[in-house]
């Protein structure tokens, strides 16, 4: 498993990787006019070199004023993450600005038997500046439409659903904003628990760390299945959604 750490190039570090990992628009911007992703509840089983080790329950709710949550919780079910009480909790608030999640703050938290890991986002439109907590604090000019790791599947999601094939997203990292480019290369089919789909592959196009997923826009608001790959190989399968 990943040793517990975070860097500028974990860019799609959903809760369910950290509980692995735990174990070895500038404010006159145009918000969109409606959600390019609707409000979702789904369930995930996480998966380390193909056996299951978790669980991970991923929402995306509507607020006031055009707010939107978006929570990652999870929790490990087995082996070594079972023992320690390994659990993970990330939540986002932004809004929809140009079919992009559009960072307003965001906090992540590790906990397991032995230790707890913290961090944090704020991006402050009115001052156009960003400020990450993130072993020391990182403050760093704001780019419009800059997203936080967390949303970058939110992202994806919304212009695969537009009918994008290549993404260029900037994503607030460590101590800067990143532009990280993805590319969609056609449909397959997938099997997880939830069915089998034929899903379109998206990863990271720009030498990044090991990344897939696989979406079916027609068919569903949330990843089928997202595969992170480095010193180990994580997964997570979709269970079960449902709309709000």
């Amino acid at each position: 498993m990943l040793p517990v750490r975070t860097t500028s190039m974990k860019i799609f570090h959903l809760a369910a990787f950290a509980i692995a990992a735990a174990v070895l628009p500038f404010a006159d911007a145009a918000v969109a006019a409606s959600p390019p992703v609707p409000a979702f509840t789904a369930h995930y089983r996480l998966l380390q070199n193909g056996s299951p080790i978790g669980s991970a329950t991923l929402t995306l709710k509507q607020g006031h004023d055009g707010e939107w949550t978006f929570t990652t919780t999870s929790r490990g079910t087995s082996g070594l993450a079972s023992l320690l009480g390994a659990s993970t909790r990330e939540v986002s608030v932004f809004h929809w600005v140009e079919s992009l999640p559009q960072c307003d703050r965001y906090d992540y938290t590790m906990s397991t038997a032995l230790k707890q890991q913290h961090r944090s986002v704020r991006c402050d439109w009115n001052r156009h500046d960003i400020v990450v907590e993130d072993k020391g604090t990182h403050t760093f000019a704001a780019q419009p439409g800059t997203l936080e790791r967390h949303t970058v599947p939110l992202a994806l999601a919304a212009g695969l659903a537009s009918g994008k094939r290549s993404f260029t997203l900037p994503v607030a990292v460590r101590d800067r904003t990143e532009m990280q480019h993805y590319a969609a290369h056609g449909t397959q089919a997938v099997t997880v628990p939830a069915g089998s789909f034929e899903a379109t592959r998206v990863s990271r196009a720009d030498g990044g760390e090991g990344f897939e997923a696989w979406f079916a826009p027609s068919k569903l608001p949330v990843p089928i299945r997202i595969d992170q790959r480095d010193k180990n190989d994580f997964s997570l399968e979709l269970e079960s959604w449902s709309a709000h």
